[in-house]
C-alpha cells in the first residue's frame, strides 16, 4: 500500500518501511510521529479513501543539509554581505500506513544460525567405485611425476655455440669442386686503430 503525505509544505509518496527527509518536526530519535494530512492512497492500482487514514512514521535523527551561501553586493556602494545557511530536516521512517505495516528484515542474528543449518545438510560429494571421491581419483592422476626430457650427458645439453664468423663446419669428404676457399676481410682500406701511430703527410 501507498499514500501521498503533505508535511513541511511539500508532498511524499510513501510506503511502509520508506524513509524519508522532511522539514524539521519536534521530537528526538525514536519517537512516534503521525503524519495526518493525507492526500491520497492506494494498493496496486485502486485508490482508497483517505477519511481517517494516517501514516504513523519514526523519527531516526535530526540532521542539516549541506551549507548554502548567501552573497549580497552593490556595485560602487562598497556593500558585501555573506551568510551561510544550513537548513534543519528531519529523517523519518514509516512504521505504517493505516492498517499495514512494513514487514520486518530479518536481521544479521537470526540469519547466522539459519546459514549454519544449510551449511550441516550440505549434500557430501559422491563417491566413486571402491569408495574414491573424484576428487582423490584425479589427485592420483594429478600427483605422477613428469620425466626430465633434458639429457643427462652436460655435454649434449649445453653444446658449445659457433661464432657468426667463422665458417660452417663441413663433415665427412673434402670438397672438390675446385671452388676457392673465403679470404679473410681486406684490411688495406680500414680506418687507422685509434691507439695507432698517424701517417706523416706527404711532402709536395
Amino acid at each position: 500500500m501507498f499514500a501521498v503525505v503533505r508535511t513541511g509544505g511539500k508532498q511524499y509518496r510513501v510506503a511502509p518501511g520508506d524513509k524519508i527527509v522532511v522539514e524539521k518536526l519536534a521530537g528526538n530519535a525514536g519517537d512516534k510521529v503521525t503524519l495526518g494530512d493525507v492526500l491520497l492512497a492506494g494498493d496496486g492500482g485502486s485508490l482508497k479513501s483517505t477519511d481517517g487514514l494516517t501514516v504513523a512514521a519514526e523519527i531516526v535523527a535530526q540532521a542539516k543539509a549541506d551549507k548554502v551561501t548567501v552573497f549580497k553586493k552593490r556595485r560602487r556602494h562598497n556593500y558585501r554581505r555573506k551568510k551561510g545557511h544550513r537548513q534543519q530536516h528531519t529523517i523519518l521512517r514509516i512504521v505504517a500506513i493505516g492498517d499495514h505495516k512494513a514487514e520486518k528484515k530479518p536481521t544479521k542474528a537470526e540469519k547466522a544460525p539459519a546459514a549454519a543449518a544449510s551449511a550441516k545438510t550440505a549434500v557430501a560429494p559422491a563417491k566413486q567405485e571402491g569408495g574414491v571421491t573424484p576428487e582423490e581419483g584425479a589427485g592420483d592422476i594429478a600427483g605422477k611425476p613428469t620425466e626430465n626430457p633434458a639429457p643427462n650427458n652436460e655435454a649434449q645439453a649445453n653444446p658449445p655455440a659457433q661464432s657468426v664468423d667463422a665458417p660452417p663446419k663441413v663433415s665427412g669428404k673434402k670438397s672438390t669442386g675446385g671452388g676457392k676457399s673465403p679470404k679473410a676481410a681486406s684490411t688495406e682500406n680500414a680506418a687507422p686503430a685509434k691507439g695507432g701511430a698517424k701517417k706523416s703527410p706527404k711532402a709536395k
